[in-house]
């Protein structure tokens, strides 16, 4: 077998990207989507069809413009995702508008929105994750969705508490971005991270699975923003991976063993001590960690930026 062949055997593989065409090949359990990727897709021709098609709906429930863009965005979104779905036996992540990232109520409202499309399209909820930036007040939208039902993916995770109080709340998954870590220490503190072993995202991952399989919490990890397929390898065991394309391909053609690095009797001899996190303690150690502060911030804008360059791509056929 294939190291990816092998690493499905270890790991729920998931795709990340927009592009459903590449689920045909690569046959992930999952797939993941964000404003960034859905953007990009949109770029292709062969796409065209679902924005016209995210227009025409929003046309027929509202006259206002404004209301309309709004409209179509969720409309768009979620089409990408149901046609997803005819490839996966699996979930499909969907993400809620980045700009609502500190906003409860909000995050509320767009993800029983985005539910209630995918609902009226024939898909239950049990197939769609929300992803939610994972800010507190994230995490306390997601608390509240959980009680309705509607799952969440938890996603620009950079630290430890913010995993700890995504298990806490007892939420579905969470997405550590492994990729976003390795950089920020690269050009912030120039760490020697040639190996994937001293690879500060691979050790983000390690650390918030030992934590969760030490105390036998049942929220699921999933390692994401990969950089290099060394850093997958070395997280072989992890819950789920969400993989691009490219790197899919590639453990597609690697022929060598891959063995499994994340071990649950390994996480239980971990030295981890339980974190008694509140409101208070969370923002404190956000505060006392730049990484995690600066990449969360970082992540929104970005994904605010693509989101809002889809918008004005939409805004010229309404």
């Amino acid at each position: 077998m294939n190291i990816l062949e092998q690493l499905k055997l270890q790991t729920k593989v998931v795709a990340d990207s927009g592009d459903f065409e590449s689920m045909k090949t690569f046959k992930p359990f999952d797939a993941t989507t964000n404003p960034s990727l859905i953007y990009a897709a949109t770029q292709n021709p062969k796409y065209t069809y679902l924005i016209d098609d995210a227009i025409v709906f929003a046309k027929k429930q509202s006259t206002s413009k404004k209301i309309q863009l709004t409209v179509a965005l969720d409309k768009l979104f979620v089409s990408f995702g149901i046609e997803i779905l005819k490839f996966i036996p699996g979930r499909v992540s969907t993400e809620v508008d980045a700009r609502f990232s500190f906003d409860t109520d909000g995050t509320v409202t767009k993800a029983r929105k985005l539910i209630s499309l995918y609902n009226d399209a024939g898909i239950t909820q049990e197939r769609i994750l929300v992803k939610i930036a994972t800010t507190w007040e994230g995490i306390k939208a997601a608390s509240i969705l959980k009680r309705e039902g509607i799952h969440c993916n938890m996603t620009l995770l950079f630290s430890l508490p913010q995993a700890v109080a995504c298990a806490e709340a007892e939420l579905k998954l969470v997405s550590p971005f492994v990729g976003r870590v390795r950089e920020w220490y690269l050009k912030n503190v120039g760490d020697d991270q040639n190996s994937p072993v001293n690879d500060r995202g691979v050790m983000l991952v390690n650390n918030i699975y030992n934590y969760y399989k030490k105390f036998d919490y049942e929220t699921e990890i999933m390692a994401a923003s990969f950089r290099n397929v060394g850093e997958i390898i070395e997280l072989a065991g992890c819950d789920l991976m969400t993989i691009s394309p490219k790197y899919l391909a590639e453990l597609e053609h690697m022929d060598e063993k891959l063995e499994q690095k994340l071990l649950v009797e390994n996480a239980k001899e971990s030295a981890f001590e339980r974190i008694n996190l509140d409101e208070k303690l969370f923002r404190w150690m956000m505060n006392e960690d730049a990484m995690a502060t600066e990449k969360l911030a970082e992540g929104i804008r970005k994904f605010t930026e693509d989101l809002m360059a889809l918008e004005s791509n939409i805004i010229k056929s309404l």
